[in-house]
């Protein structure tokens, strides 16, 4: 087996584990942002539980794909900040939401920028694997909601609902990438039997 074909290989291996950690996601996510509807205007143990395990969640999902021995070659730093940061969101939350509302929805809020930021880099990077550009644009989205839900809290909000709305559009960003890395791989798996019948 030549270089390129080994390459190949390990890419396809690579995209379809990633395709089912971003099913993985959207599934979380959907639930996730069920409960935490249920429980947005109460300061509790509910809300605590749920706010911190969301960034707990990402951080390992995240670290998964590092950890990965069958993706591409390359920087790893936008990754590696997004578990840090992540992983201190979780503590940070975990305080706020004990405190009250408002100050939860602001630390969710500078975490949806610090996070989307590494998103958008590490999708940008990944783009070859092919499904990045939800990834891309949920990026991009995440900046923008975290100013919001940061200005929400200066104002005193006290109701977090709209982080569920949030935590849904990520979700379904998700479910279209995995969708996409589909429709990748049957056209590399049907690649080969095309070629061999025109051969």
């Amino acid at each position: 087996m030549t270089t390129s074909a080994i390459d190949s290989s390990l890419a396809a291996t690579f995209s379809a584990a990633l395709r089912r950690l971003y099913f993985i996601r959207f599934a979380f996510a959907v639930v996730w942002a069920g409960l935490l509807f249920a429980t947005s205007t109460t300061a509790g143990p509910a809300l605590t539980a749920l706010v911190v395990i969301y960034p707990l969640f990402d951080a390992a999902a995240v670290l998964w794909q590092l950890r990965s021995p069958h993706r591409a070659p390359g920087t790893r730093a936008a990754e590696w900040v997004n578990v840090a940061v992540s992983a201190i969101v979780a503590i940070a939350l975990g305080v706020a939401s004990t405190v009250s509302v408002p100050a939860a929805l602001g630390v969710w809020g500078a975490w949806a920028v610090g996070s989307g930021i590494p998103q958008l880099l590490a999708a940008v990077r990944q783009r070859r694997s092919g499904g990045q550009v939800p990834q891309i644009l949920s990026g991009g989205i995440s900046v923008l909601a975290g100013v919001s839900f940061l200005a929400q809290a200066f104002q005193g909000n006290g109701n977090i609902a709209g982080v569920a709305g949030y935590a849904t559009l990520g979700g379904l960003f998700f479910l279209v990438s995995a969708i996409r890395l589909s429709v990748v791989l049957r056209k590399q798996r049907d690649e080969p039997a095309r070629t061999s019948a025109t051969a």
